[in-house]
């Protein structure tokens, strides 16, 4: 495949493959979600099944900036990938971690249809992250540990949930200014060619 400098890309197929600066985006938005959520994996917990959930806040910078189905594939790559680069892959830590992401994306589905400006990033990263913990904590309980002692956990667990969802969704609000600023900079010199 040769890189064109337009943005295109010539596979040996003679297809023309045509990016943009927002693809470029995506993707490295997805290779830094993989490269987190593999570094938590090898973060120590105080309890099993917390951890910061820091991957979770490139799903939501990726679902403020371009929508609910990007978010989805960024999410499902991270776990995916992630899984088969760690080893997890169709693990018991595999189906935890795909079972929390595919319950936040479904919050996040539903918190796209509300009216207005819907909810700002801490109130995305908050919801995000009690819907990954419960979709975890449920598939844990279905499949691995049927206990009712299990559900002794729940409030602690769900309290984590809230904490780090409050602290992703700072880390997101800066992110989303960081970037903002950014495509600020990049457009200003456009704009005063134009003038």
């Amino acid at each position: 495949m040769n890189n064109n400098p337009d943005g295109t890309a010539d596979t040996k197929t003679g297809i023309t493959i045509t990016t943009t600066p927002e693809d470029h985006l995506i993707a490295w938005l997805a290779a830094l979600a993989i490269a987190i959520h593999i570094i938590e994996s090898v973060l120590p917990s105080p309890l099993p099944g917390v951890k910061p959930g820091l991957s979770n806040v490139i799903t939501i910078v990726v679902f403020v900036l371009y929508g609910w189905r990007t978010a989805v594939w960024v999410s499902m790559l991270r776990v995916l990938v992630g899984s088969i680069l760690i080893g997890t892959f169709l693990s018991p830590t595999f189906m935890l971690s795909f079972s929390g992401a595919v319950a936040s994306l479904i919050v996040l589905w539903l918190a796209s249809r509300l009216p207005g400006d819907g909810l700002g990033p801490i109130g995305l990263c908050l919801l995000a992250a009690m819907a990954h913990m419960f979709g975890q904590f449920y598939i844990a309980y279905l499949l691995f540990i049927p206990h009712e002692g299990l559900f002794k956990l729940l409030p602690l667990l769900m309290t984590a949930a809230v904490v780090f969802g409050i602290i992703s969704g700072i880390i997101v609000r800066s992110m989303l200014r960081h970037l903002e600023k950014d495509a600020n900079d990049i457009t200003a010199p456009n704009r005063n060619e134009q003038e």
